[in-house]
């Protein structure tokens, strides 16, 4: 009898301190914050500015390369062998040249916008820890690794807030 009692206090004490547990669990939409934070958006409109004149400069290039070729492909017949060759390695160099340049600012806006989402993230996660203090939570999860959850456990737009007051802006090099 005894041991029935201290059996079923376990249990009972168990099941309580994995309900008191479980209140302390919260999520937040990273993706989210990211995107719609003050700091967030105005990085993307910058980057997408920043992504819409490079790509604007390199498709009129490529538009002269274009042109330039089918300008030798009319000229072929008029111009001597040798010269020919010589001006089809000419715009081969410069193809060449375009595609690394194109490669090398491809690469450089994924650097920026790398850069971007890293300064957001490390901005974000001593706001997450200082709301966790404050608040007594024991854990917060991004939603995208929660199946199923009650939408009050849903920090997304306080923690947006507390972002928004921390960084206004974010420095893009």
């Amino acid at each position: 009898m005894k041991y029935l009692k201290l059996i079923i206090l376990t249990i009972f004490l168990l099941a309580y301190t994995n309900l008191y547990s479980a209140e302390e669990v919260y999520f937040v939409n990273i993706q989210k914050i990211l995107n719609e934070s003050k700091a967030g958006k105005g990085a993307q409109d910058v980057l997408k500015k920043d992504f819409a004149s490079t790509n604007k400069k390199f498709a009129d290039e490529s538009n002269s390369l274009k042109k330039e070729e089918t300008e030798l492909i009319a000229q072929k017949k008029s111009l001597s062998p040798e010269e020919y060759k010589k001006k089809v390695s000419a715009l081969r160099k410069k193809n060449i040249d375009f595609q690394n340049r194109r490669r090398a600012a491809s690469s450089n806006f994924l650097k920026k916008k790398n850069n971007a989402r890293n300064t957001l993230i490390k901005a974000l996660n001593p706001i997450l820890e200082k709301y966790m203090s404050e608040n007594n939570v024991m854990m917060i999860l991004n939603e995208k690794n929660v199946v199923l959850a009650n939408t009050k456990r849903d920090l997304t737009k306080t923690i947006i807030g507390l972002l928004d007051k921390e960084l206004k802006s974010i420095k893009l090099n």
